[in-house]
């Protein structure tokens, strides 16, 4: 069976194609910004203007005509109301007489860690608006941490807009810490297996103001801080659920130092680390046909609505 897969939950508008669980296409176009960050509105117009083209770029490459797929499934949740319904009303438009498939987005970026091999992993999930430790226990992923204010990878862009950097900033504040040569102390909010990014935002924007640092050690400073924070909570995770895999997920997963800390506390622990390809990490359409077909073989049911506050924990796994 062939499933297309739509995400459209915040500024990118992808479309995947799997066969069984073969990608035949994964094609994508973001939204992005010389400075400022994120609109909603503004985000919507760009994947209604993007959406045919990309369509027509991944039945390309899948060498298929829309007529061939068999399901279509698309990103119902969480994200920006406006993102969410340029996808959903794109899908409406393509279904027709197909199986109509809606998806949670956090569940999807778990679900195509299966393409590494990972088996039974506690999941870090770090994205922009996302921050999680979820693994499956009792018919659930369960959510075992997050953050307590905003998602790490809106931290990082919060960070770069202020100091004039376009969007997405996180990975330019990557390439501004490797120049770093300070580290320097910051706000270190864990709580249990939780974690609070904001006092460390604030004090990086002080300290950018004041002109007491450097941008480029503020930005090292920021990495190492907050990813370290990352990986105590994740470490807790599998201590506590006694699961030997981590696996990555997420856009700001793509980070190398992230990966770096998360590789060296694994082999510490004697655990196994899983990462996707970049391709898989960040949003993308690939991931959300990917759940499509497992869902629809699994006649999970759905509706057609969005749901922009849809957690992870409220999805009943009822395919495992």
């Amino acid at each position: 069976m062939i499933c297309l897969g739509i995400e459209s939950t915040a500024h990118t508008f992808g479309i995947g194609i799997v066969k069984d669980k073969a990608i035949l296409a994964n094609e994508k176009d973001s939204f992005t910004t010389t400075s400022g960050g994120m609109i909603p509105n503004e985000v919507a117009e760009h994947h209604k203007k993007v959406a045919n083209s990309i369509l027509n770029q991944a039945l390309a490459k899948a060498k298929i005509k829309i007529e061939n797929v068999d399901v279509i499934a698309f990103s119902q949740g969480p994200g920006l109301d406006p993102a969410l319904l340029v996808g959903r009303d794109f899908a409406l438009k393509l279904s027709k007489n197909k199986p109509l498939i809606g998806i949670n987005h956090c569940v999807a970026h778990l679900e195509i860690g299966q393409l590494t091999g990972a088996k039974d992993p506690v999941l870090l999930y770090a994205s922009g608006a996302n921050t999680q430790i979820i693994a499956y226990e009792a018919g659930k992923y369960r959510i075992f941490g997050e953050t307590l204010d905003q998602g790490i990878g809106n931290v990082l862009d919060s960070f770069a807009r202020h100091i004039g950097l376009g969007f997405p900033g996180g990975p330019k504040i990557a390439e501004l810490a490797k120049n770093g040569k300070k580290l320097i102390e910051l706000p270190y909010n864990v709580k249990g297996m939780d974690v609070n990014f904001g006092g460390i935002l604030t004090k990086c924007k002080q300290l950018y103001d004041r002109k007491q640092e450097t941008k480029e050690d503020i930005c090292f400073s920021l990495q190492e801080t907050v990813f370290a924070m990352l990986v105590e909570v994740a470490e807790r995770a599998m201590a506590h659920t006694n699961k030997k895999e981590l696996l990555l997920g997420g856009g700001v997963a793509c980070n190398k130092r992230l990966q770096e800390m998360c590789k060296i506390m694994c082999k510490e622990r004697n655990a196994k680390f899983f990462i996707p390809e970049n391709q898989y990490l960040v949003d993308q359409g690939a991931m959300i046909a990917y759940l499509g077909l497992i869902e629809y073989k699994a006649k999970v049911k759905t509706t057609t609505e969005i749901k922009p506050h849809w957690r992870t924990d409220q999805v009943e796994v009822t395919w495992k």
